[in-house]
């Protein structure tokens, strides 16, 4: 199966690096990311340091028969990195939104006006872009993927290639579960300036909690109820990474973060059903705040290294 790879920042990037060893790969991404690559090849760093060969493009001319399409670009980039690609997009082609936040496959599916087959995926593996040409692989992660007549044959290849893959049984389910972590670790910790890890400080737990309050008070008026104790979940889950959250890499950089996608479609999603969710739209409004700061000082601020 060919794989492309739409959106070549830190996952994307190592997804694609990783199934190239079985796989046709390549990476679409920024100019100076794929003359890198092209250059030098992709160099991961952190865990399972290497350097990999893999092709990389700013553009493609077609897409061959059965191929899969992974995007990976940041939420607010969704729309109109499909639609550069969408004239090629076939009947046979799979594309797999492997995305942070709340309704991306419903972007990728509207860009690409009926053609393909699109499924919905989230991932639990982290990675920073360090540079162009390095990113800098920070947590192992499982990734799910929804269920279809061609999902099998996706997680089979990840699995070949050593990402751990399963097929979910309610992908409502999960992609709300990972949106839970998402709205409480992205935000606070960016706010706090700190390490993923630093989310496990006591001291936060207040505001965690009524962050998570809402968004499982909003996903069960979505239909979706959240049983996990997320909390210490939360706790145990992250408070030993040293990774940085991508909200952050994003500010570091002048660019739009996914907040809108994240705490601010929870707080959107709930004045639709008439529940208030001034914890998230408060977090929603810090971040554009500092979007708007970040972008005015160091519009291209490369991101410092992190202690591992």
């Amino acid at each position: 199966m060919d794989v492309i790879v739409l959106g070549a920042g830190a996952i994307g990037s190592l997804f694609g690096a990783t199934l190239a060893a079985t796989s046709n790969v390549t990476l679409l991404g920024r100019a100076e990311h794929v003359d890198a690559i092209n250059a030098n090849g992709l160099r991961i760093e952190g865990i399972d340091a290497r350097i990999v060969r893999v092709r990389a493009a700013t553009r493609i001319e077609e897409i061959g028969p059965g191929a899969l399409v992974l995007v990976s670009t940041k939420a607010p980039d969704t729309s109109a990195a499909v639609e550069s690609i969408a004239d090629l997009v076939r009947e046979d082609t799979t594309v797999l939104s492997l995305q942070n936040g709340l309704g991306t496959e419903k972007l990728v599916r509207a860009a690409l006006r009926g053609r393909g087959v699109v499924l919905r995926g989230i991932t639990q593996a982290g990675a920073i872009f360090e540079r162009p040409g390095v990113i800098k692989y920070m947590a192992h992660g499982q990734t799910v993927i929804e269920r279809h007549a061609r999902s099998r044959q996706i997680a089979s290849m990840f699995n070949r290639a050593g990402l751990g893959c399963e097929l979910s049984s309610d992908i409502e389910f999960d992609v709300w579960s990972k949106l839970v972590f998402n709205c409480v670790v992205n935000p606070i910790t960016t706010i706090i300036g700190g390490e993923v890890g630093a989310i496990a400080d006591p001291r936060l737990d207040p505001l965690k909690q009524l962050v998570i309050n809402e968004c499982v008070t909003v996903a069960a008026a979505e239909g979706v109820h959240l049983t996990t104790d997320f909390l210490p979940a939360i706790t145990k889950t992250f408070a030993s990474s040293h990774n940085i959250v991508s909200m952050r890499q994003d500010l570091l950089r002048g660019r739009r973060t996914e907040i809108d996608y994240l705490n601010g479609a929870v707080a959107q999603l709930g004045a639709r059903h008439g529940i208030a969710c001034p914890v998230n739209a408060a977090l929603t409004a810090l971040i554009k705040a500092l979007e708007q700061r970040a972008a005015s000082e160091l519009p291209q601020k490369v991101l410092e290294p992190q202690p591992a």
